[in-house]
């Protein structure tokens, strides 16, 4: 596309004193059609100048702050980090002031349902899977020589209604405090993985001397669902060889059990979708993440749940969420969590604000204050319902924010242990992330990434620009794509077969 056909740059919020490139825009051009000419060529998703912004004066963008001028730019000028810069704000906190505004935008619900996997306990599940659970890393191996065993006998193709075997393996369980916030995350991520509703049965397996016993796990967390969860050890086994046999031997006894269970008709209130970004770039917060927003919302008004996470990203554009908090006690859970996040990057000589990545910033965004803007779209515009923490299981319906990092297989990996039967993940640079026993389903945020890596991507929100697609009509393109990978569509990652090694527990504390 030519100089000549370049579209103007959109403006998104009319305070805003800068506009978003749409097109790529070479060097010596003025994509405004007036002011300074560009001294080198830029990307879409770069940002430009639509009126001088004096030394030090905010620079606005979807009618928020995002930075501040580092010296005089004048009309037409490039604005990114060489110019804009990040300092402290002073956001309004007047929580729950857009309670009633939030409660407004729920949209009318239909008689949507969906084919899902009943459960005994209740849950619904929109996988049927068996997992493996390592309750530390010494029976991590041996659990995937297992699960790799019966994937390659060919068994599973006798039992159509069983999606596979999952290998929950990692790096913890062991070396590690009994107690503390460390020590809790890991629990509720191991029982979350094993009582999960996409898993019809699960079996833990440990070394046996390790901190992480499975008879704490069961007295924590037990109850009914321990008729489905079982657990054994290498060391009261016999070893390797023989953990491995018992394994694969108690795997062929399920499977006949759970490919008795087959999908029928449910109500979406049983859905619980956990929302993700990666790889985030200019488009992000103008194509997939508001038409995601948009899909969250009609999720909500069908009771199902959605949750935001990734407590970094969401730094600078917590206003956002604590004016439509459904109570002053929910808005105090998040700002707890963004203090203590505070105090844990500074002792860790870390700054929130560092957080756009190279490939962020090579997209276009320049603070964390742009990206949370962008992250936070996602979760549409109904009320905020709860907080919970990582790995804990929702009891609110509606939008929950779940306190994870900004990692995505650690944040990933909290929210399927919090319930999530399916990850919709965001990208405007790229991503392979996938997961299991919940997959994920990605958006691409522009037209480019959707054709380079079309074998990654699910769904294009690049046409929101191209086509000028509204981002309602979008948005109810992902909620029918959401219904139809619930029901069992696989998804681009499950064809690629990822999502194995993307079980990364959030690690807090010392190393023993």
């Amino acid at each position: 596309m030519g100089v000549a056909e370049m579209r103007p740059p959109r403006q998104l919020h009319p305070d805003d004193n800068v506009a978003v490139l749409i097109d790529n825009a070479p060097k010596d051009s003025r994509p405004l059609g007036e002011g300074e000419t560009l001294t080198a060529a830029l990307a879409p998703g770069h940002k430009i100048a639509t009126r001088a912004i004096a030394s030090g004066k905010p620079i606005i963008k979807l009618g928020q702050t995002i930075g501040f001028a580092a010296g005089e730019i004048a009309l037409g000028a490039h604005v990114h980090s060489h110019n804009c810069v990040f300092r402290a704000h002073a956001a309004e906190y007047d929580s729950s002031a857009g309670l009633e505004a939030a409660r407004a935008a729920i949209p009318n619900a239909t008689s949507r349902r969906f084919a899902g996997f009943q459960r005994d306990n209740g849950q619904v599940g929109t996988r049927n899977m068996i997992a493996l659970v390592s309750t530390v890393n010494c029976s991590a191996t041996t659990i995937r020589q297992a699960a790799m065993q019966v994937q390659q006998s060919g068994i599973l193709q006798d039992y159509p209604n069983v999606d596979g075997i999952v290998a929950c393996t990692h790096s913890l369980g062991c070396g590690m405090a009994s107690e503390g916030p460390g020590w809790d995350n890991l629990q509720r991520v191991l029982w979350g993985y094993a009582n999960h509703p996409n898993v019809g049965a699960a079996l833990f397996v440990g070394l046996g001397c390790e901190v992480m016993q499975i008879a704490k796990l069961k007295h924590r967390f037990g109850g009914k669902d321990q008729t489905r969860i079982s657990g054994l050890t290498i060391q009261e086994s016999g070893g390797t060889r023989a953990t491995i046999a018992q394994i694969v031997d108690q795997i062929h006894q399920l499977l006949p059990q759970i490919n008795q269970v087959s999908r029928a008709p449910c109500n979406l209130e049983h859905l619980t979708i956990g929302l993700q970004c990666g790889g985030s770039d200019g488009y992000s917060g103008i194509t997939a993440n508001p038409a995601l927003g948009y899909a969250s919302d009609l999720l909500v008004a069908h009771g199902a749940t959605v949750i935001l996470s990734e407590t970094p990203e969401i730094y600078g554009a917590e206003q956002l969420l604590l004016q439509r908090a459904a109570s002053k006690e929910v808005a105090n859970k998040l700002l707890k969590h963004l203090d203590w996040w505070q105090n844990y990057v500074d002792i860790n000589n870390g700054t929130l604000d560092n957080n756009p990545s190279p490939g962020n910033k090579a997209g276009g965004l320049t603070t964390i204050l742009e990206k949370s803007l962008g992250a936070v779209a996602k979760a549409g515009n109904t009320p905020l319902n709860d907080v919970v923490h990582y790995g804990e299981k929702p009891t609110a319906k509606g939008l929950v924010f779940m306190d994870t990092p900004g990692y995505d297989p650690v944040s990933v990996t909290g929210q399927i242990a919090g319930g999530a039967q399916l990850i919709v993940f965001t990208t405007g640079r790229g991503s392979a992330f996938g997961s299991t026993p919940a997959p994920t389903l990605k958006l691409a945020t522009n037209d480019r990434l959707f054709e380079t890596m079309h074998e990654d991507m699910d769904l294009n929100c690049g046409d929101m620009i191209s086509e000028n697609i509204s981002v309602e009509q979008k948005g109810r393109e992902i909620f029918e794509k959401i219904i139809a990978t619930a029901e069992g569509a696989t998804t681009k990652s499950e064809q690629l077969g990822l999502g194995d090694h993307e079980f990364v527990p959030w690690q807090i504390g010392a190393v023993m």
